[in-house]
């Protein structure tokens, strides 16, 4: 799941890039698959939830036989706060059967306040028995550091207190 989990760091630091001014995130499927080689699709339809419909489909199928393989899309998340934007991160391990939701809650880049990006909350895990989240948490930061944009632009907007 470590190797699930860097993907998905790396392609929700995409993510952030691209929602940070302020549009909607055309959802995300990225997978690996034999050899290290990293794909990434744009589910571009006419409805957003139905370009996240057809991520979850390949997310269910694996009809591509990958290894790993993510879904990100805009969302929402209920926080102590309130009801807060987020980008929703689906990540699938098939060598393990196992799959971990979790949440980059962000403030639009429209808000008076402007961008923010905060703490990654994680939301479900199925198929580990003991998942060791700090461990899956630093393969995901591994992750979001490898892709420079994205990096430079969480980390300039990072805010801790969510």
């Amino acid at each position: 799941m470590e190797r699930a989990c860097e993907l998905a760091g790396f392609f929700a630091a995409h993510a952030v890039w691209c929602v940070s001014d302020g549009e909607v995130l055309i959802p995300i499927f990225a997978s690996n698959g034999p050899g290290e080689k990293r794909q990434m699709d744009r589910l571009v339809t006419d409805r957003l939830e139905d370009g996240v419909a057809k991520g979850r489909e390949r997310l269910d199928g694996n009809h591509h036989g990958a290894e790993v393989a993510v879904l990100i899309h805009d969302g929402f998340v209920s926080l102590p706060t309130g009801r807060t934007d987020a980008l929703l991160v689906d990540i699938r391990d098939y060598q393990s059967n196992s799959a971990l939701s979790l949440a980059v809650p962000y403030r639009n880049g429209g808000h008076q306040a402007g961008f923010a990006v905060f703490r990654p909350k994680f939301l479900s895990c199925s198929g580990l028995e003991a998942p060791n989240y700090t461990i899956l948490g630093e393969a995901f930061f591994r992750g979001v550091d490898c892709h420079e944009q994205g990096a430079a632009v969480w980390n300039k907007h990072l805010d801790q207190s969510k």
